[in-house]
């Protein structure tokens, strides 16, 4: 019988077969790697829910970051087109399920944008389509030199309306607007200059970036870095007037903190600040 498979496991669990996502943890950092590299990492269903449920762990727990990686030439090749063009013989011609998938990878964007730990994508290939997406909706990106982008669904007549949401939220709008109307593949110094990606490293060093980031990130008071995480991305959808008035308001409740207490006095007393990490 062929062995079963899993949704995500843990990195040290044999288990009884694959499964889509791989997790681990190193030293507070929570990495979640794709684990389909026969499948380019594309976004199955399972997979789908896999991430998220990745996300919603590192939100509950003690995690201070997490890392995306993946298996493989490939870090994500968008959303698994055998699987959806499979359901093209439902009685609908599949239009629920697609519903229902789009749904499905919206909610997983969203979780990222949400979880109150930084998230970081570590890029090692091509990332096209969804898996574009879910490089733009990381907070933070490091990529391979020989990493490549691209949002290509017209080039099959499937615009990449999905991905632009989070594409045209993380570049300059000629730029996201190239990458969308033209689907040419982006090389990874190009993205790094449209600031679709933060850094760009040899392939060798692209987990041991990512990590560094991390760690980095995880020496920094957990509590501001929560607070300061959702302020960004609700500022960011606001008038100029709202976006002062609302970070004011951020501004006074985190003065108000133990964190900001700890921080400003050591910065005052010279001496390192001690953050409470539990």
């Amino acid at each position: 019988m062929p062995a079963t498979k899993q949704a995500a496991r843990r990195k040290d669990d044999p288990g009884p077969g694959p499964a889509d996502v791989e997790i681990e943890r190193k030293a507070g950092v929570l990495v979640l790697t794709l684990a389909r590299p026969d499948k380019r990492n594309s976004l199955s269903e399972a997979m789908l829910g896999a991430l998220q449920a990745g996300i919603e762990e590192a939100s509950r727990d003690g995690v201070r970051a997490v890392i995306i990686a993946a298996k493989g030439t490939a870090f994500c090749a968008g959303h698994d087109l055998k699987e959806l063009s499979a359901r093209r013989g439902d009685a609908d011609g599949g239009r629920a399920y697609y519903a229902s998938i789009m749904r499905l990878c919206a909610d997983l964007m969203r979780a990222i944008v949400r979880c109150p730990k930084p998230v970081i994508a570590a890029v090692q290939g091509t990332a096209t389509a969804a898996g574009c997406q879910l490089v733009a909706s990381c907070d933070l990106a490091v990529a391979a030199e020989h990493a490549s982008f691209a949002t290509p669904g017209v080039n099959i007549g499937l615009f990449c309306s999905t991905p632009m949401v989070a594409l045209s939220r993380n570049v300059p709008r000629k730029r996201a607007m190239e990458m969308l109307l033209l689907g040419e593949m982006l090389p990874a110094r190009a993205a790094a200059e449209y600031s679709l990606v933060n850094r760009v490293v040899s392939a060798a060093k692209v987990m041991d970036e990512a990590l560094a980031m991390a760690r980095l990130i995880a020496s920094k008071p957990p509590a501001t870095l929560a607070i300061g995480k959702e302020a960004f991305y609700r500022q960011i959808e606001m008038p100029l007037a709202e976006a002062y008035d609302f970070a004011s308001g951020v501004m006074v409740a985190n003065m108000m903190h133990a964190e900001a207490k700890e921080g400003i006095g050591a910065f005052i007393d010279k001496r390192p600040p001690v953050w409470d990490k539990s």
